[in-house]
């Protein structure tokens, strides 16, 4: 019996031993393997601060080619712009994806002004996209404040030969702009559509932004379903307008205000994504995608929305390139066309991944501007999501801290599915919406290490993304 029971000691004590020795040699390949990643991200910074190519390539997009609404001559020189570049910088193929496209055209600038007590007071406006043009001649009615679609909606038919005017402002207590810009922007893209079954004459919208200043803002919005011959135009104001209009109307309800644009929809035009990729090294198979939307409004040079996320998605395959690491499953870049008016690049490029049985493992989008990296939002299930939260570790010393579930991006969205993991890359939001959709999204706006610093962060989520996300190792925190 004693000697069972020595036996059963002396096998219990060489199982742990043989238990803690396999946990070090893990501890060990883990250690390894952080120290591995942990330097080739440090590449990844150290050459974009030092020899990055995504300012320069900016500054010759906006300054050259300037603003790149869908159907315009400079989305078309944008494209051929795309395809030279994806072919400098040396990625393994480079190919154009055919995708027709909504063609709306602003015409000549647009005019506004109210009248109080005889005297005329100007007004910063700019026409929404999509938004048909007033008579020839402009519409002049009373002014009706609201702020909010429900609001408009219960006034019904007193919109009748109005002018409504949609004046609810940002929620500055949030901290996340994204989210107070999505509090407000239905009012831009369905408020002609509401007022416009009653009668409304036209539709005036205080401008996105959480600043006040004299920069309309424009975007897109939607008569949905609305017969013809109840769509009434719709344009933006400042918020610095909105302020002054608003404070004027408790003391005048009955002002007039007069606005005119010349605006229309053409027939849809034909245009392109810009496609290239770095062949993976053992999973070719597989892809991951990087990439920013190639179109931008009219009104300024399309910097921060969205040059800087079309530059830093390439300078993520240039990044590779010049630190010599491989990919093992293909990297491809996308450089999507019409995000700002209909995403129909994102749905082209979808509709011929799924026709051509193409393995999508991930994907990753710019489009919130260029500056200072704050994180990345995980669109993905909760094992792979849990799975990306675990490279804090690596990723915290670069000031990537927010590694959250949430969106990702308009155009890689459409190749959401059980197994896809998507992600959107998140920088600093407290200046975007100086400048987004305004005349001034322009080169001189994006500083130039905050720019390289987003394009080593994306370059870095994808090494890790290409080197773990199937494998399912996650580092420990």
């Amino acid at each position: 019996m004693k000697n069972i029971f020595f036996c059963a000691i002396i096998i219990s004590i060489v199982a742990c031993q043989s238990k803690n020795n396999n946990k070090s040699k893990a501890s060990k390949i883990a250690t390894k393997e952080e120290k591995l990643d942990s330097t080739h991200i440090k590449q990844f910074f150290d050459s974009a601060l030092t020899k990055g190519k995504s300012y320069e390539w900016l500054r010759d997009l906006t300054q050259n080619i300037g603003g790149r609404l869908s159907g315009s001559p400079e989305a078309e020189k944008a494209v051929k712009w795309g395809e030279t570049l994806m072919k400098e910088v040396g990625l393994d193929s480079v190919w154009l994806q055919p995708v027709m496209v909504p063609h709306w055209i602003r015409g000549e600038k647009e005019k506004a002004y109210y009248t109080v007590n005889g005297t005329n007071q100007n007004v910063a406006i700019c026409a929404l996209g999509f938004s048909i043009a007033t008579p020839e001649e402009g519409i002049t009615a009373e002014v009706i404040e609201v702020k909010s679609l429900e609001e408009a909606e219960s006034l019904g038919d007193k919109m009748k030969g109005k002018i409504v005017f949609f004046n609810r402002p940002f929620d500055n207590t949030l901290i996340n702009t994204f989210a107070a810009y999505g509090g407000c922007v239905g009012q831009r893209v369905r408020g002609a559509a509401v007022c416009g079954k009653f009668g409304a004459k036209g539709v005036i919208v205080r401008s996105m932004t959480n600043g006040i200043n004299d920069y309309p803002h424009t975007g897109t919005m939607s008569y949905g379903n609305l017969p013809k011959e109840q769509q009434i135009p719709a344009a933006a104001i400042s918020t610095q307008a909105a302020e002054n209009l608003s404070a004027d109307l408790k003391k005048n309800p009955n002002l007039q205000f007069y606005f005119k644009q010349s605006c229309k929809t053409l027939s849809d035009a034909p245009s392109f994504n810009v496609v290239g990729e770095i062949k993976g090294s053992k999973t070719p198979e597989n892809i991951i995608v990087v990439g920013g939307h190639l179109d931008s409004w009219d009104l300024g040079e399309g910097a921060h929305d969205d040059g800087t996320g079309v530059v830093q998605s390439l300078e993520v395959a240039y990044l590779f390139n010049a630190n010599k690491i491989r990919p093992k499953n293909t990297l491809r870049v996308v450089f999507f066309m019409n995000e700002e008016n209909g995403t129909r690049g994102a749905k082209k490029y979808a509709q011929l991944a799924k026709e051509n049985g193409e393995n999508h493992i991930a994907g990753l989008e710019s489009d919130a501007g260029g500056h200072t990296p704050r994180g990345f939002s995980i669109q993905a299930n909760d094992k792979n999501t849990k799975l990306l939260q675990s490279w804090n570790k690596l990723l915290a010393p670069y000031g990537l801290h927010d590694l959250v579930k949430g969106g990702s991006g308009a155009d890689i969205s459409p190749l959401k599915n059980e197994t896809v993991t998507l992600v959107g890359y998140r920088p600093d939001s407290q200046r975007y919406f100086d400048y987004h959709h305004t005349a001034t999204d322009t080169f001189d706006k994006v500083n130039k290490r905050e720019l390289e610093l987003g394009s080593a962060s994306m370059a870095s989520l994808i090494y890790l993304m290409d080197k773990y996300l199937y494998n399912n190792t996650p580092i420990k925190p």
